[in-house]
């Protein structure tokens, strides 16, 4: 038995929002935890955070970029078929409580995972700030859903097609100068997620950064998602995915990160040869 899509949505080019029947999946989770499904019988384990539930109905929503195989594989599923394997809540939920005033910063195919977040944190009493960044206009997804999770919505792109021009470390800054920020968590690429934790570094902000993007089994056994947090060794998925973003070794994550892209990189450039030399 599998569990069935309800319904398929293209949200950003290429990047698809899938809502799934799944009672079991959704009873206990929460904000912050992320699921692993398999898009065939014998497939890879791919992790994707919890972006929306509905406990009462039963169902599960999911973002994803269509990136990989069985990414492409989800997204070529319809309305009415079923993935073979889901599995979770997984991971440590995002710990909430209330800080007084919050800020969410979701930058590119972050925003999925920041609209529970910043929606659990708002009902924890909070007053909270979501800020969303992206490339372009077209990269921007969910507004009108963020806008009811939080009590005021930022948004910015580089080439300033769509709200502020910038990145959204410059609206933070900008809150952080009109008002005392109590908590910040950040969820996108390494890149922003630095800045982020740097920009509040000396304000003394307790900050948060999700390291989900760098889970790949989901169980720490692969350990691509190794990372150092205060001189320790933990694993995203098992120990996270949020970690105090002062205590990140971010520079070790994005140099590892690299070497896994350029690695990606000559596989692909072999994968065409080969092909060149077939024709």
């Amino acid at each position: 038995m599998g569990y069935k899509i309800l319904s398929k949505k293209e949200i950003c080019p290429n990047q698809f929002e899938l809502t799934i029947e799944a009672p079991f999946v959704v009873r206990n989770a929460k904000a912050g935890q992320f699921i692993i499904f398999r898009a065939e019988k014998d497939g890879e384990r791919v992790p994707l955070t919890i972006a929306d539930v509905n406990k009462e109905k039963g169902e599960l929503t999911i973002v994803f970029m269509a990136v990989g195989y069985s990414t492409k594989k989800l997204a070529k599923l319809a309305e009415g078929d079923e993935i073979p394997d889901l599995v979770g809540p997984l991971g440590k939920p995002t710990d909430i409580k209330k800080y007084g005033t919050v800020v969410c910063l979701a930058g590119g195919y972050g925003a999925a995972p920041c609209f529970l977040i910043a929606k659990a944190f708002k009902e924890a009493g909070n007053k909270v700030y979501m800020i969303m960044g992206a490339r372009n206009k077209d990269l921007i997804f969910w507004a009108d859903k963020m806008k009811e999770a939080c009590d005021e919505l930022f948004i910015t792109t580089d080439d300033g097609s769509l709200g502020e021009k910038g990145f959204v470390t410059d609206v933070l800054s900008h809150l952080m100068k009109n008002e005392k920020i109590d908590y910040a968590i950040a969820v996108g690429p390494m890149p922003m997620m630095r800045a982020v934790a740097e920009l509040t570094r000396d304000k003394g902000i307790y900050t948060e950064a999700s390291m989900n993007p760098i889970m790949v089994d989901g169980t720490g056994m692969c350990g691509a998602c190794r990372i150092t947090v205060g001189g320790e060794v933990k694993f995203a998925c098992v120990d996270g995915p949020d970690f105090d973003a002062h205590k990140i070794d971010f520079d070790e994550v994005i140099n590892r990160t690299k070497i896994y892209k350029d690695q990606e990189r000559k596989r692909d450039q072999n994968c065409n040869l080969l092909k060149q030399s077939d024709i």
